[in-house]
This record gives structure tokens, sequence and C-alpha cells, in this order.
């Protein structure tokens, strides 16, 4: 699955409901084990999500955008088959989510890129299951200080971390990425697939038994005051750098 959304692969609503639609046909198609993320776009995997769907609008639109993210993580990280993150580009805050979800990460080995949960930079606050996912992969330890400093990590920080399994050449991310599809794919699909659910049952039962209650808390922190200033001073400074 390549992603195509120029500038920056930005998961706005759109690009959330179409991935989310996209992951429910390839989990229905019997002859689909497993499927490869990747960017069709130069220097980015995916900037994360789009923040005009959080800035300036109201709390309705804010609902239906973050049920839409709970939706990409609960069919991603919840998935059957295998997912490979190839990552070819930098890969912050919704990017990592995503790569983070993945059962297997290939990241380009590119000193300019860079991967990592960096919500805080922007005075917001990443929720309890972004947390537990960095955790699941990380450590308790290792999650604190990244959150808590809103850590972008270098590619070889990411390696040492464990936020990645594996530095290749930019050339060579998709092919290593079959490669080890191949790999994962030679164990038999039920055993995979039952170790995986029961590993990663307890984060998506959390979210699951509480998206309403995840949803209101988001709705009301982000149409605060204080929070749109933020967002608005971060994208009038994106605005300044592009000019």
């Amino acid at each position: 699955m390549t992603f195509q959304g120029p500038p920056v692969n930005s998961m706005s609503l759109d690009f959330l409901t179409e991935f989310a639609i996209s992951m429910e046909k390839l989990e229905l198609d019997k002859s689909c084990r497993g499927v490869i993320l990747t960017s069709g776009l130069p220097k980015i995997f995916s900037a994360g999500l789009d923040i005009t769907e959080m800035y300036g609008k109201g709390p309705e639109h804010a609902a239906v955008f973050w049920r839409a993210v709970q939706e990409m993580w609960l069919k991603l990280y919840g998935s059957n088959m295998v997912t490979i993150a190839a990552i070819n580009g930098s890969s912050p805050a919704g990017g990592c989510l995503m790569a983070l979800s993945c059962d297997y990460r290939i990241m380009a080995d590119n000193p300019r890129y860079s991967i990592g949960l960096n919500e805080t930079l922007l005075g917001i606050v990443a929720p309890f299951w972004f947390m537990d996912t960095m955790n699941n992969t990380i450590g308790n330890r290792e999650t604190e200080k990244a959150l808590q400093l809103g850590l972008l990590y270098s590619t070889s920080d990411a390696l040492k971390a464990g936020l990645v399994d594996e530095l290749v050449p930019e050339e060579k991310v998709l092919t290593t990425a079959t490669e080890a599809m191949a790999k994962w794919l030679s164990i038999p699909d039920h055993s995979r697939q039952i170790t995986k659910s029961m590993m990663r049952k307890q984060t998506i039962d959390k979210l699951s038994s509480n998206r309403e209650t995840d949803v209101n808390y988001f709705v009301k922190f982000i149409t605060k005051d204080s929070i749109q200033k933020s967002l608005g001073m971060y994208l009038a400074m994106l605005k300044k750098r592009k000019a």
C-alpha cells in the first residue's frame, strides 16, 4: 500500500477513511496474507495527523476526525495480516504511530530522516493508546522520555531504541521489506495470528471499551483556546518556513 497524499502524506479525514476502507478490503481478501506500507513521496513516510483538521473546526468535526484516527489504529494494530512498514522518509507523530502499529519496521538509513511521537512540541498530548503502542515496542522508561521531550529520533538512535527493526540503504527499503515479508509468511497463519492477538488484545480492548470517552476527551482538549492558539502558531510557522 503506497501513500500518495502530497505534499507530506498528512493524515486528513479523507486519508484516514480511505486507509481504513483499504485495510478492511485486504483483511476480507483471503488471498492477501500481508501488507507493506510505504510512501510514494520523496523524503517523507507520513507527517502525521493533519493539523488543519484540528484547527478552527467545531467539536462535531473534531469528533468525526478522532473516530477516524481511532479506526486507522484499530484496523492496523489489530490486523490478522502481517504488516510491515517500509519507512522511506521522515515519520513524525501519527506517521510514527502508524509504523509502530505494524509488526516490523524497516527504515531508510538517511541522516536527514527522523521518527518519533513529538506531540508535546506542538503543545498537545499523545493519547493513552499512542503511549501504550510505543511502550509495547520500546519499553516504559524510553517511552516516558520520548513522549515528555517530544523526541524525534535519528535513524541510528531509532534503531538503538528499538523503534525500528532494521536500517538499510534507501534504495533497498522495499526489497528488504519484501524479503522480511517472506520470512513472516513462512510461519503458519493461525499460530502467528493467535500469538499476535494475545499479545495485543489488552491494548486494543483498552481503547475499544473506551472509544467515546477518548473522543470526548480529545474534543474537549483540542477545542481549548490555549490549544487552538498553539496549533495556530505552529501552522503560521509552517507557512513562514514554506515562504
